[in-house]
């Protein structure tokens, strides 16, 4: 099974409007897929693989109870895993995490450049415990955001400054741990106790430096993802085919390590 576990769609009524504005602001980047859930769940078939993972981010402390409802909603489609979100500023954010354990979803997003907050604030310390009192999956968007480049909000370093906070709770550095700071995961984060994703890498990424994360890192701990719709799938699928490495570590990449992170081979 090949699982992407970083992917974005919106609801319906404002897909078109979501891609429109985040394609400008990231210097009018092509879009994949038509922004909704139907075009992902196609498109990705299409690339090559049989499951995403939907990672919803709530930008504003109003929105986090729709963003998560929709979360829910999108979380009952075949092939579709669906994560949460909390915005630090909503003073329900905690109350939310229990609602999004309650409600079956597996996991919850943190994107701290849109989110307004550092990965290391101390007003992040309880979310962080509760969503690894919950067993929650907590994904970051780690290292540099090209619409919101400086400063940087998550960096390696900052990242694992907080990962006890997390109590061997999962934890996810998208990006390959931190992108554009590849050099700080490779000194602060390779090693420790927390998931890479590998969106956004094709074309993009140095295929060395890529390599020396991987092989550096324990092979359970490398999930494939895209970003799509602001990368293709398939094109991530074949840059970590392109790396070199053994069949056995290549389907823990493309899809085994997210299916036992996801209990879904149970």
């Amino acid at each position: 099974m090949v699982i992407d576990f970083h992917t974005h769609c919106f609801p319906n009524k404002i897909s078109n409007k979501a891609i429109d504005i985040l394609s400008k602001k990231s210097g009018n980047i092509l879009p994949e897929h038509m922004g909704d859930v139907d075009s992902l769940r196609s498109k990705i078939k299409q690339m090559g693989a049989d499951m995403a993972v939907v990672q919803n981010i709530s930008t504003n402390p109003k929105q986090q109870s729709s963003v998560n409802d929709y979360a829910i909603r999108i979380n009952q489609f075949e092939n579709l895993v669906s994560f949460g979100s909390v915005h630090p500023d909503s003073p329900d954010a905690l109350a939310e995490l229990e609602r999004i354990k309650e409600s079956g979803l597996k996991g919850i997003k943190f994107h701290p450049d849109y989110q307004g907050f550092f990965v290391d604030e101390k007003k992040m310390i309880p979310l962080y415990e509760k969503a690894a009192e919950l067993g929650l999956i907590t994904l970051f968007h780690s290292g540099v955001d090209i619409g919101y480049p400086d400063p940087i909000h998550c960096t390696p370093k900052a990242l694992r400054s907080v990962l006890h906070y997390f109590y061997g709770a999962p934890v996810v550095a998208a990006h390959m741990g931190g992108w554009l700071c590849w050099a700080g995961v490779l000194e602060h984060l390779v090693g420790e106790d927390i998931y890479f994703d590998t969106a956004y890498s094709h074309a993009k990424m140095p295929p060395e430096w890529a390599l020396e994360i991987i092989n550096s890192h324990p092979k359970q701990k490398i999930l494939l993802g895209s970003d799509m719709p602001w990368s293709r799938t398939d094109n991530e699928i074949s840059f970590i085919k392109s790396l070199g490495l053994s069949t056995e570590h290549e389907n823990m990449i493309l899809g085994e390590n997210a299916e036992k992170l996801l209990g879904l081979n149970k």
